[in-house]
């Protein structure tokens, strides 16, 4: 095993303890952020009487009537873990009341979410609720860091930190100031920025790339804001089109933007693709410029965008079928309702979902000439900064230190 094995090993076992640690710390707090200084709680999510519970035995099992469709059935016999009647055995069916999924079923040894109640003779009762995932989920996410570190060395190391810094700033910024009933496009455009320029410099280093990249961002969120906010006017869009929007208006305690919300989640979400299209021109451009120096500002910026159009066509694709992924449902049930497509895009919540896939769309083409024209600028004319120039860091990022 080399020196360098080694140390990736070492440290990919220190950086999933870290993140284990991590995730441990935030996500109770994140549970306190639904708590209101006045003390009252949105319940948002599972309730106080929704516990984990392991299974101990599987009683019976068989098939069931549910409607029109047959089912398989369990009959558990589960001991309560956690809460009131933590210790508590229990038999609760699984698949007589609710639709079971195909080849699901559990086996003694397994957790599941159960919520209990007490019957007015004293005696408990209980319901599955939904599976524990835990485990599976934690397995995937130090997969996920190990593959990283390996792959990427030292800057896979420096992107989740960065990964660690952005939830923590929306979960300890964005989060808490919308909920106090802040501009919600304020605090997404100042959050985003901070984030944006944190996670460039940590994982890219001190140097005119990462100049580049930051300022081309700083420059194409505006764009993007103001775009945004004209076609959500222009659309009509009020911040009303899911169930979700009406929940948070009746348990939040102050009064929210939901326009602004909506203009906010734009932002935020094309930014988790700004920061991929700015490195990579911006890349583009200081190897251009590396490979000929001699080359003028008009040739350097010709041959930058080149390379940026082939960026926008993939990005561009990339965040249409990520869109379209997520509301596939949505798309099927569309297909099922016979409804012509001219009359259904009317619908708020179909109409918003076009506007943040195209103003997303809009963003990121404006990002590549903004980004192509301030790296050019600051590889080709750099000696213009003077006695500034050693503290902006090496021009060229093979000059930086990884």
């Amino acid at each position: 095993m080399t020196k360098h094995t080694r140390l990736f090993a070492i440290l990919s076992v220190v950086i999933i303890l870290l993140a284990a640690l991590i995730i441990f710390w935030l996500v109770p707090r994140l549970s306190e952020q639904k708590t209101t200084s006045t003390g009252s709680s949105y319940n948002i999510g599972f309730g106080d009487d929704t516990v984990k519970a392991r299974v101990l035995d599987v009683l019976e099992e068989g098939t069931s009537q549910l409607g029109d469709q047959a089912q398989a059935y369990q009959i558990l016999l589960v001991k309560i873990q956690e809460g009131q009647f933590s210790g508590q055995l229990l038999e609760i069916d699984y698949g007589l009341r609710q639709f079971r999924p195909e080849g699901l079923s559990f086996q003694p040894g397994d957790q599941l979410l159960v919520t209990v109640g007490q019957l007015p003779d004293g005696s408990v009762t209980g319901y599955f609720t939904d599976y524990v995932r835990t485990q599976p989920l934690l397995i995937l996410f130090a997969t996920f860091v190990v593959f990283s570190v390996l792959v990427s060395g030292w800057k896979g190391v420096r992107s989740l930190i960065s990964m660690a810094i952005s939830l923590t700033v929306i979960i300890y910024y964005v989060i808490p100031q919308i909920l106090a009933g802040k501009d919600p496009v304020l605090i997404s455009i100042t959050g985003a920025f901070f984030l944006m320029t944190v996670t460039l410099y940590l994982t890219y280093g001190w140097n005119f790339k990462s100049h580049a990249a930051v300022v081309g961002t700083f420059f194409s969120l505006i764009v993007t804001g103001l775009l945004a906010n004209f076609f959500v006017i222009f659309t009509r869009l009020t911040g009303f089109g899911s169930e979700d929007a009406l929940f948070l208006v009746q348990q939040a305690q102050s009064a929210i933007n939901l326009r602004g919300l909506v203009l906010g989640g734009m932002l935020i979400g094309a930014l988790g693709v700004l920061d991929d299209l700015v490195i990579t021109q911006a890349s583009a451009v200081f190897e251009l410029h590396l490979a000929d120096t001699g080359q003028g500002m008009r040739q350097l910026f010709r041959r930058s965008m080149r390379i940026g159009q082939d960026h926008v066509a993939a990005t561009v694709n990339t965040l249409v079928l990520a869109y379209a992924g997520a509301a596939l449902p949505a798309l099927l049930l569309f297909t099922l309702s016979g409804e012509q497509f001219s009359y259904l895009i009317n619908f708020e919540f179909v109409t918003e979902e076009i506007v943040r896939t195209l103003v997303g769309s809009l963003g990121l083409v404006a990002a590549v000439p903004i980004t192509t024209l301030l790296a050019c600028l600051l590889a080709i004319r750099h000696d213009r900064l003077g006695r500034f120039l050693p503290l902006l860091g090496p021009v060229h990022p093979a000059d930086s230190h990884h």
